[in-house]
Order: C-alpha cells, then sequence, then structure tokens
C-alpha cells in the first residue's frame, strides 16, 4: 500500500499537466505510469525527478536505451524495488530486450551479489593495481 495518495485529477495542475505531456511526447505514448501520478502529489519533487530521469534515460548518449534499461534493471533488483524491476524489464524488452540477454543479466545480478557479499564478509583488501593512481 503506497504512503501517499495520488492526486484525483493531477492535470488540472498546469505544472503536472506540463510534465505529464511531456512524458507522453518524449515516450510517444499516452500512457503514464503510477510513478508518475503518485509523485504528482508534490508538483516540485515529480519536475524535478522527470528532468533527471529524462536527461538520464531518454537523451542519447554513450550508452545505448536497452543497455540503459538493463543497468537500471539491475540495479532495481539489488535495491529490492518490484515497481521498478517490473517497469524497467518491460522497458528493455519493448528495446530489443532478449530472453537470453534477460537470463544471462540475472546470472550476473546473482553472481555480483555472491561475491560482493564474499568480499564484505571476508573483508578482502582492495588490489593496489585496481586503485587509481594520484
Amino acid at each position: 500500500m503506497s504512503t501517499v495518495l495520488p492526486p484525483k485529477n493531477p492535470e488540472n495542475d498546469p505544472r503536472i499537466k506540463a510534465v505529464f505531456d511531456d512524458i507522453r511526447t518524449t515516450r510517444k505514448t499516452d500512457f503514464i505510469n503510477n510513478i508518475w501520478r503518485y509523485l504528482a502529489f508534490d508538483a516540485d519533487l515529480l519536475e524535478r525527478t522527470w528532468a533527471e530521469v529524462k536527461a538520464v534515460m531518454a537523451t542519447p548518449s554513450a550508452l545505448d536505451p536497452q543497455t540503459k534499461e538493463m543497468l537500471y534493471l539491475a540495479v532495481s533488483i539489488i535495491n529490492n524495488c518490484a515497481y521498478c524491476v517490473h517497469s524497467h524489464t518491460a522497458g528493455a524488452k519493448a528495446k530489443g530486450m532478449t530472453q537470453a540477454q534477460h537470463a544471462e543479466l540475472l546470472k550476473i545480478v546473482a553472481l555480483a551479489s555472491k561475491t560482493n557479499q564474499l568480499a564484505v564478509a571476508l573483508q578482502v583488501p582492495t588490489d593496489p593495481e585496481f586503485l587509481l593512481e594520484e
């Protein structure tokens, strides 16, 4: 259960309507995800969060859109965010992630989690070769 209720008519607020319209334009869909509907309880938070998401996830960069979605999915798995796992699995699939790529991603996440926990448990010192020299 959520900790806030989304506004009943969020687009009555011109600031929220502007963000929702930008989401629709950027994503080329009329669908507004629940995350945006719930963030609309605070227009400032909605505007800032959408601006960051748009800048990182929707703006062309050194990483292709599918890779960005897969990275977001991996982090969402580690952070145990069910909403984001579902959202970014769908996003990665929409951008071309195959079943084989999804399976490999999950294998990498599981392996990284295991070896991270072992390194922490054993307090393994970092190899000097991995450290940036100044």
